[in-house]
């Protein structure tokens, strides 16, 4: 039986619906990456996610909803100026940490009294979750703390060998996973850089405080390794100035068209010609799945600026070396 399904579909939807209802894994896309979906409600369902990507189930898991009218029957508590920011985001690249209700299975949110709760952009993942008779829990797609897939050809084999069924909806528009926000105590914190800029957050909200690392993880994203290609990976700020002949074969990411000749370089990846944050962001992803699937031995990043979306690539690529010391 095929495995990979026209997302658009509507039979396609049906059959992930009723693959999910029997206990089954879904990957689906968002516009962020694709996610590795179950029944929220049902915990052996979910403990396959964790199982799958090789997750600690210490690392709570996302909870998507097709509307923002379903949110109060998950928490406990929806203060106005949370579900003002979901009013204004929502369907968009915005996780709310919230308190959550008994219902959702402790496996879901790590034992944690809260859960993290979006709705995603994507038609295909709108049109499954109105169609599902309960929320999805989803992680990205991939093997835990490698990178997420934003197509489904990025996909690794271990994810496709063991799920039953994918949703493809084409390439993800966003490319980075999704901003996470906790409200505790009239305040909001960044618990994740993502996908929606903590600035455009902070004009509806006020200050977004940054939260002190706690012993366990409130959210997923947290750990400080995380979102790493296989190959190792290292950050620069000026380009002459990286170690070339350490490595025989190199690639190097690009934020922007270099001003000078490229030399000696193996592969190379620009992620936005003219220095866009929000195209550099969206193709990220794909860009490092390229440059690991080559031949080359490492590689460099070049560093952008920490603001909008640029707190969220710089997150990624942080993350990403610290993986491997070389």
């Amino acid at each position: 039986m095929e495995k990979i399904l026209d997302g658009f579909k509507k039979e396609s939807i049906e059959r992930a619906v009723k693959l999910l209802e029997e206990g089954g894994l879904v990957v689906f896309p968002t516009e962020t990456v694709y996610g590795l979906g179950a029944n929220v409600f049902n915990p052996i369902a979910v403990s396959k996610i964790f199982e799958v990507k090789k997750r600690p189930k210490f690392d709570p898991l996302i909870v998507h909803v097709g509307d923002i009218g379903y949110v109060e029957r998950l928490v406990k508590e929806f203060p106005p100026l949370a579900r003002k920011l979901g009013e204004r985001f929502w369907p968009g690249p915005l996780t709310i940490v919230l308190p959550k209700k008994d219902e959702i299975p402790e496996i879901v949110t790590a034992g944690l009294p809260t859960v993290g709760i979006r709705i995603p952009s994507h038609p295909v993942s709108l049109e499954l979750l109105k169609r599902a008779p309960f929320p999805i829990s989803a992680p990205s797609a991939n093997p835990f703390g490698y990178l997420s897939p934003t197509s489904v050809h990025q996909i690794d084999p271990q994810i496709m060998n063991e799920i039953d069924i994918i949703l493809d909806g084409g390439p993800c528009k966003v490319g980075v996973e999704s901003t996470i926000i906790l409200f505790r105590e009239d305040k909001f914190f960044l618990l994740r850089p993502g996908g929606l800029p903590v600035e455009e957050i902070e004009e509806i909200v006020g200050k977004v405080e940054t939260l002190a690392s706690p012993l366990k993880p409130l959210s997923p994203g947290f750990l400080p390794t995380h979102y790493a290609p296989k190959k190792p990976l290292i950050i620069f700020e000026d380009f002459e100035e990286i170690e070339r002949k350490r490595f025989k074969k190199i690639g190097v990411l690009f934020f922007k068209k270099p001003a000078f000749p490229i030399e000696g370089i193996d592969k190379f990846e620009i992620l936005s010609a003219k220095g866009d944050l929000r195209e550099a962001a969206s193709n990220l992803f794909s860009a490092l799945h390229r440059l690991d699937n080559s031949d080359v031995e490492v590689i460099f990043a070049e560093a952008v600026v920490e603001e909008g979306l640029g707190r969220a690539i710089m997150d990624r690529l942080k993350k990403a070396s610290a993986k491997h010391k070389i």
